[in-house]
């Protein structure tokens, strides 16, 4: 994250670069200098549709052709940077699990609301949002799949789903405080490809966690199919709120076939007992409710985006296979990532109890060093 009051940089172009199409957007994309918002600046540059590309974040990053604006998107200054930008893509939230979760929430709240003030000060007619799919909620009785109209249920029990919730409320009110102002939502799935979540964490434990009588569905989505969707929102080819990933979903039990890695099965109340006191000890960045979403389905359509000619690239069992290679060696548990002594020992449980046991002493260790 950001000092409060960077120092605002001069604009500089790259020289190189292809040539830029006389007509079409000027696009602004925030958080351009890594992840998504690189990868979304790198594509439209090469756009033939796309006559400009405004590159903002704290950091100079390295994506050639595009003209930067070094500045944090919490800055008032950034209005004066969007004059003669038609669409801005903010992508520049804090996701890390690490952050301090009040100056996490602080900083993306504050944030998209600047952004979206500026934006509609600047004569910006397009904002699109990136928020996730899973502000819909993991609920037991979620329709499959859940129609991308369908009430948003989350709380803000699991990382990030508050913040995103905000987000979304501050995109949905602004066109009505700023006539004129299109906004945008996309709302990707399990989001995987140079990306670290709780939920993509779920993948480098030893074992699956299964909580008993959960019924839980795989819907994932590679951030090339998040680009190539936000390029269909910075062209205004869909409009309004949409859900973003690969076709269908995956059962539980093909997740495990698929990824080689057996279940620990465990009853609800245990499992969500030792998540919540894990984190309220600090020894996981993982509250209990993110376990809900590996619980109970939460997979949409996606039809809006198909209607409009969208296709994701992947498949759900390519991503799958891309996570798997993205996290080998890694191990963690409830998001906690463990060292190699640690791993070995949890590895090596061969029942559920074992593990309870390993949780315990974890709990009985911090509550020592607490003294209480």
């Amino acid at each position: 994250m950001s000092s409060p009051e960077p120092s605002v940089r001069p604009e500089r172009s790259a020289e190189r670069g292809p040539a830029k199409a006389a007509s079409g957007p000027v696009v602004a994309v925030t958080g351009a200098a890594s992840g998504v918002g690189r990868l979304l600046a790198l594509r439209l540059v090469e756009s033939g549709q796309v006559r400009k590309v405004v590159a903002i974040d704290e950091r100079r990053g390295d994506v050639p052709g595009a003209t930067w604006r070094v500045l944090d998107v919490r800055d008032p200054v950034i209005a004066e940077r969007l004059r003669g930008v038609d669409v801005v893509v903010h992508l520049g939230l804090d996701l890390d699990l690490e952050s301090d979760p009040k100056a996490r929430t602080a900083f993306n709240v504050r944030g998209t609301q600047t952004v979206l003030t500026a934006a509609a000060a600047a004569g910006v007619r397009r904002v699109v949002l990136c928020t996730s799919a899973m502000v819909y909620g993991a609920q037991p009785d979620n329709d499959i799949p859940l129609a991308e109209d369908a009430p948003l249920r989350a709380t803000a029990e699991a990382s990030f789903v508050g913040d995103l919730l905000e987000i979304e409320r501050l995109g949905k009110r602004a066109p009505r405080a700023h006539p004129g102002l299109n906004v945008t939502i996309l709302r990707p799935t399990v989001l995987v490809g140079g990306t670290d979540t709780a939920l993509t964490r779920y993948f480098e434990s030893p074992r699956l966690l299964v909580v008993a009588g959960s019924r839980p569905c795989w819907q994932f989505c590679h951030v090339d199919d998040l680009v190539t969707a936000l390029e269909y929102a910075v062209l205004e080819k869909v409009d309004g709120e949409m859900a973003v990933g690969c076709d269908g979903w995956l059962e539980q039990e093909e997740v495990e076939e698929l990824s080689g890695i057996r279940r620990m099965e465990l009853p609800p109340t245990i499992a969500l007992g030792a998540a919540s006191r894990l984190h309220r000890l600090g020894l996981t960045p993982s509250p209990a409710g993110d376990l809900t979403y590996t619980m109970h389905p939460w997979v949409v359509s996606g039809s809006r985006l198909h209607e409009a000619g969208w296709r994701p690239h992947w498949t759900n069992e390519e991503v799958l296979a891309e996570l798997l290679e993205e996290v080998a060696g890694r191990n963690s548990v409830v998001g906690r990532r463990l060292g190699r002594k640690d791993a070995a020992t949890l590895g090596a449980a061969a029942s559920a109890t074992v593990a309870l046991v390993g949780t315990a002493a974890m709990v009985r260790r911090a509550r020592k060093r607490r003294g209480l």
